[in-house]
């Protein structure tokens, strides 16, 4: 008797799991991700690259007339792409084989407009191939991005393009290598060149490609490979290019009505709660203003604390980030992406290095059955295939960390075992300072993985509860960081008659320079507002307390406007007109409403004759944005009686990207500018302006 009472005490000793009583794992529940998708999900953050034709003709979106041989990169090295790739922490690179104006990046049997008739390489290139080679190189997935629209061929909107179509597919995925995910654009429709014939063609974008059939070639011939974009897909746009999720973010989709065209596209940056299918998000974003290389964007380069919250709502809100980092006419990506690029990839390692929740003790008031399997400290034994798990029914518990000393963080890591399903609806975040608790965070879905920015607590114990969930609860990993101060930059406005204002947040020195230098503490002040109506550069910082700085906000300004008037306005009120050259691109002028698609136009007065060579159109930012301008001519006068054509054509996807739109030409002496708008974005009723401006 003895001796079997020692065997017990031995067995439960060193394998406590076999004395404890067996207990059934949670079942799955609601919609599940495919091991693919599961995959897709861990690789989180990767790049895009547009670069085609468009770039040797600064265009975002080509007619589809645009001659093979424009495309001739001095410098072409793939390689290159997939090191800055590689070295700003991103897992693989999709490449734009082929955009809207038809022109192929490799040498494809199915037409004349591809590489083999450019001059690149004397035609014997293949751009395709040189980046597949590159990713295997640097351990980088591959993917690849085909346009359904093609403004060139002479077929499409007919069946047979259907044929081409996927003759094209069929090249790309059977002779690369495996594609990680096969990105299909939404933009499909419209104005073209078309072989010539230079007309509209309109197409029911879900019926016309027969995209289940499509599907299925795509799946027979590449079934590892993710399909994004319309269609039955497997991820979906996630409803902007401006780098968010929703902070409450569904991987789930009610596709049915999707693909029926129940569901506007706002709904995809939250996704839907009920969806009966798993189709997570993607954040799409460019580094820069435009997708394509354009050099007036040199200094457009998004800021480091832009690309940081690309990251945190991104990949930190449930979805998968993919950057856009497009090559130059050299064919390389630029020294100021780079640069960014190795700023953001800096903050993004350092503020996940030091991780102090993994020596807590970790307890719940409920887990399965009481077995370890299931018990709390699964969330934090880097084991990512253990959970926390409840009992069944039990969608409210709280899971308590509880630290061996007074412990510092700001950041805070929650992971779902999406395997299961995602449930979470709701949860707090509560720190324990000074012996009081204190709520922290509030908020909403988990899935995948979410992340949140804190306020620096030093608490003794950490207490999260779910309070609102779909199931039981299963959550497979919890972390906390302290990550470095992040000092924000400053904003800086300059208003119609030049005064400038900063302001920083939690009211941070500023300290700038107006002559182009670097600003630190030796600097200016910035104390209150002042007038500079010339051409300035302003460079500021803020710099906190403790000495640390924030990145360079870099803002140029041309002479300011204050002498500026509108003459004239086609229809509207000509009393509030004011608004389209007021400084402020988020006050919006409106030329009215049922204008029934007539041109409408507004002649400006820039008060002296001054050499300008561009102009900028800002569009209506607010989330809807009615009124977007598609097509526009610009003419420009010295005595606003003669008057000459300076710049015509499309603002090239602006319904997705409505940002402001840059229109170059050769410099030209101007006092008058009459800026017209010829048709709108979805035949809006309504045409609005948020901003006009020249480029000097």
């Amino acid at each position: 008797m003895k001796k079997l009472f020692l065997l017990f005490s031995f067995l439960t000793a060193f394998f406590p799991v076999y004395s404890q009583k067996l207990v059934n794992p949670p079942k799955a529940f609601g919609p599940l991700p495919s091991e693919k998708q599961l995959k897709w999900h861990e690789m989180e953050s990767y790049a895009f690259v547009h670069f085609s034709l468009n770039t040797f003709t600064n265009k975002e979106w080509g007619y589809g007339n645009e001659s093979p041989e424009l495309f001739n990169p001095s410098a072409l090295d793939a390689n290159q792409w997939a090191k800055v790739v590689k070295e700003a922490g991103l897992k693989g690179i999709i490449l734009v084989a082929k955009h809207h104006d038809g022109f192929c990046l490799w040498p494809s049997a199915f037409t004349e407009r591809s590489v083999k008739n450019s001059p690149w390489k004397n035609g014997k290139g293949d751009v395709v191939r040189e980046l597949s080679k590159a990713c295997k190189k640097y351990n980088l997935k591959f993917g690849l991005y085909l346009s359904p629209w093609d403004r060139n061929h002479p077929a499409y909107g007919k069946p047979e393009y259907i044929t081409y179509f996927r003759n094209q597919l069929k090249e790309l995925l059977t002779n690369y290598g495996d594609v990680f995910e096969m990105w299909f654009d939404g933009a499909n429709g419209g104005d073209g060149y078309y072989g010539g014939a230079n007309e509209i063609r309109k197409i029911n974008t879900l019926e016309y490609y027969n995209w289940d059939e499509t599907y299925k070639m795509i799946y027979s011939l590449a079934p590892k490979t993710l399909v994004w974009g319309i269609g039955p897909s497997e991820a979906r746009w996630i409803g902007n290019e401006e780098g968010y999720a929703n902070a409450t973010n569904w991987s789930l989709l009610r596709q049915k009505d999707d693909l029926a065209g129940k569901v506007h596209y706002t709904e995809y940056m939250s996704g839907h709660e009920n969806g009966e299918k798993w189709v997570p998000g993607e954040v799409d974003v460019s580094i820069r203003p435009g997708w394509f290389y354009h050099k007036s964007e040199d200094d457009k380069v998004h800021t480091l604390d832009e690309m940081v919250d690309f990251y945190y709502h991104s990949v930190g809100r449930n979805a998968s980030f993919l950057l856009n980092i497009p090559p130059d006419r050299r064919g390389l990506i630029h020294e100021n992406d780079i640069q960014r690029l190795k700023e953001y990839a800096a903050v993004i390692k350092a503020d996940f290095k030091t991780e102090v929740l993994s020596k807590a003790k970790a307890t719940a008031d409920n887990f399965r059955g009481n077995n370890n399997l299931y018990a709390p400290k699964n969330t934090n034994d880097a084991n990512k295939e253990s959970y926390w798990a409840t009992d069944d029914n039990v969608t409210k518990a709280s899971i308590l960390f509880t630290f061996p000393k007074p412990t510092a963080f700001n950041r805070l890591l929650l992971k779902e075992n999406i395997k299961l399903g995602q449930r979470v609806k709701a949860f707090t975040v509560e720190a324990k300072v000074d012996g009081k608790w204190q709520t922290i965070a509030s908020e909403t879905t988990i899935g995948y993985k979410r992340i949140l920015r804190l306020a620096r607590v030093t608490a003794t114990a950490l207490r999260i509860t779910i309070t609102d969930a779909k199931a039981s609860i299963v959550i497979s990993n919890i972390q906390a960081f302290n990550a470095p101060t992040f000092v924000k930059m400053p904003i800086i406005k300059r208003d119609k008659s030049g005064i400038v204002t900063m302001e920083a947040e939690a009211e941070t020195p500023i300290y700038y320079t107006l002559d182009g230098s670097k600003p630190s503490k030796a600097a200016t002040k910035y104390t209150a507002p002042f007038k500079y109506d010339k051409a300035v550069v302003i460079n500021a910082v803020s710099i906190n307390e403790e000495g640390i700085s924030s990145a360079v906000r870099n803002i140029k300004y041309g002479i300011s406007k204050e002498n500026w008037k509108i003459v004239s306005i086609s229809s509207g009120d000509l009393q509030t007109a004011n608004k389209i050259i007021d400084g402020n691109p988020d006050s919006v002028w409106s030329f009215g409403e049922d204008l029934s698609q007539q041109s409408q136009e507004v002649v400006i007065d820039l008060g002296n004759l001054i050499s300008i060579k561009g102009f900028t159109y800002t569009p209506n930012q607010a989330v809807e944005n009615p009124g977007l301008i598609s097509n526009y001519e610009l003419y420009s006068s010295s005595d606003g009686v003669d008057w000459k054509i300076q710049s015509e054509g499309e603002f090239s996807n602006i319904k997705n990207n409505p940002i402001e739109q840059v229109k170059l030409f050769n410099a030209i002496n101007a006092r008058y500018l009459r800026f017209v708008a010829k048709t709108t974005v979805a035949d809006s009723k309504e045409i609005t302006i948020g901003e006009i401006s020249v480029v000097e």
